[in-house]
């Protein structure tokens, strides 16, 4: 076979395509990039790695000068992920630009799940760097990973949940970690899963002759009840059960309807005690720590304590 010309013609007819065809140029690209890259490796095999360098030197004259060798080389990737996932070019929902920042991983599962994510949410390229990035599948509970089909709400909440730190502020009492929230509430809501509404912030409820404050709360659609988010600045203690059981409970005999489920707690701290938890664990109550991101980086915090 003459790979080179095979090579050759499949981009020529793909500039061609791309400049007469507006509404399919993306799937045409995609099928003609892993071609592409088939040949390539193909070519390989046959002649050697230098196959990249020396088609390209051609290709850059003949056709046009963006197909250098890290272009050819990335070609050759798609095709390579592709197969190894055993995917078919057809087939595929996502772009080029998706595919590959699933190039990093190694595990099926953790692929197909952030596959699934931006096929269900039409999420963009940056949102699903974004959620690789942050390790979103490996902070979700095992549950969740292995049986997606039977999970409840408080499976789908992460650990650590990741909080943006957009001006770099130390964190010292629980009223600036509320802050911290509410500056980027929208971000906060996807961390801790979807479908979720904002309900209020430091809600107000009066039990006896006494006004006390939820710090966030929420409402999630899918599962249909309220959701109580307390917020702790210290390494989880057991009265914070209590504390956040007290305000569940108080949302589901006064605001909650009766066709409403179960009103569930998420108390977030700035670190987990699994000795106490394990002997005041509350079904309806998920425990998570928090840590500081800031530019996409995670950052040091300390707590006055």
């Amino acid at each position: 076979m003459d790979y080179y010309n095979e090579i050759k013609n499949k981009l020529i007819d793909n500039e061609i395509y791309s400049k007469v065809k507006d509404y399919s140029k993306e799937r045409h690209t995609l099928i003609t990039h892993y071609e592409v890259g088939k040949l390539l490796s193909m070519a390989g095999r046959k002649y050697g790695e230098n196959i990249i360098g020396n088609y390209s030197k051609k290709l850059s004259i003949e056709v046009d000068t963006k197909y250098n060798p890290r272009t050819l080389r990335r070609m050759r990737q798609l095709y390579q992920f592709f197969e190894k996932q055993k995917w078919s070019p057809l087939g595929t929902k996502l772009t080029i630009s998706h595919i590959r920042q699933l190039f990093c991983l190694n595990d099926k599962d953790e692929i197909n799940y952030y596959v699934e994510r931006v096929i269900k949410e039409n999420l963009s390229k940056r949102q699903l760097e974004e959620m690789i990035k942050s390790g979103e599948y490996e902070r979700l509970p095992v549950k969740a990973r292995i049986n997606k089909e039977n999970v409840d709400i408080k499976d789908r909440i992460p650990n650590p949940i990741l909080i943006h730190n957009k001006n770099h502020m130390e964190i010292m009492t629980e009223k600036v970690l509320h802050q911290l929230i509410l500056e980027d509430i929208e971000s906060f809501m996807k961390e801790l899963g979807n479908d979720y509404s904002f309900i209020g912030s430091e809600y107000k409820i009066k039990i006896g002759a006494r006004t006390y404050s939820i710090d966030l709360l929420f409402f999630n659609i899918q599962y249909n009840c309220y959701v109580v988010v307390e917020l702790k600045v210290t390494e989880f203690k057991a009265e914070y059960i209590s504390q956040i059981r007290k305000y569940m409970n108080y949302i589901d005999k006064n605001i909650k309807k009766k066709t409403n489920d179960d009103t569930i707690g998420i108390l977030i701290c700035k670190k987990e005690n699994r000795f106490i938890i394990e002997y005041c664990s509350d079904d309806r109550i998920a425990i998570r720590e928090y840590k500081l991101i800031s530019n996409g980086n995670f950052i040091d915090t300390f707590s006055n304590l």
